[in-house]
């Protein structure tokens, strides 16, 4: 006999949405391959997911990203792109962590500009947390050109915006209900 009481439903869909958040990070993948918008993920994540939720979801958006990089992608199997798979998955973890707290302070601003600066400190901790990485263990710092961190930036606004109204959609549709400990269930509260 199927459970169908409305707690099952919810975890059915909280784990379906997870799963279609995933499935776009692979579509980016392919489109972008190593310039995913993690700190767009990593932010959404923060502000619509419980703290737990969006660390997972943000490993598994990496994960996908290395496996369709790997399998698909001709990543080569050198040292050099391992470490470098490693470092963005490590940093797009930490701009998870540092979207959070902006996303959950609460000083009478409104929704829009928490997920603002949730999404502007995932982006610094991510690109900043990469240069570092460059500067100090793997070289490759040409690629921070103020050109090329501008394309990454609207890269990852354009997704940001993306994430948000797909979010938007899905909890109209009835797909997802916002969890507790997620930020912006939190500032509708």
């Amino acid at each position: 006999m199927q459970d169908t009481t409305p707690l099952s439903r919810a975890a059915w869909r909280h784990a379906l949405w997870l799963a279609l958040l995933v499935a776009a990070s692979v579509a980016f993948s392919f489109g972008f391959a190593c310039a995913v918008p993690f700190a767009a993920f990593g932010a959404v994540a923060a502000l619509t997911l419980a703290r737990r939720d969006a660390l997972l979801l943000i490993v598994a958006v990496w994960l996908a990203n290395q496996l369709v990089g790997f399998a698909f992608l001709g990543y080569p199997w050198t040292g050099s792109t391992l470490a470098w798979g490693a470092a963005l998955g490590v940093v797009a973890v930490l701009a998870t962590i540092a979207a959070r707290p902006m996303a959950l302070r609460r000083d009478g601003r409104g929704a829009a500009i928490g997920a603002l600066t949730a999404f502007l400190g995932a982006f610094i901790v991510y690109e900043g947390g990469l240069f570092i990485v460059a500067a100090t263990l793997l070289g490759g710092t040409e690629d921070f050109a103020p050109a090329i961190v501008l394309r990454i930036l609207e890269m990852n606004v354009a997704a940001f915006l993306g994430l948000l109204a797909l979010d938007w959609l899905a909890l109209a549709g009835g797909l997802v209900a916002r969890p507790a400990g997620a930020p912006l269930a939190e500032r509708r509260a």
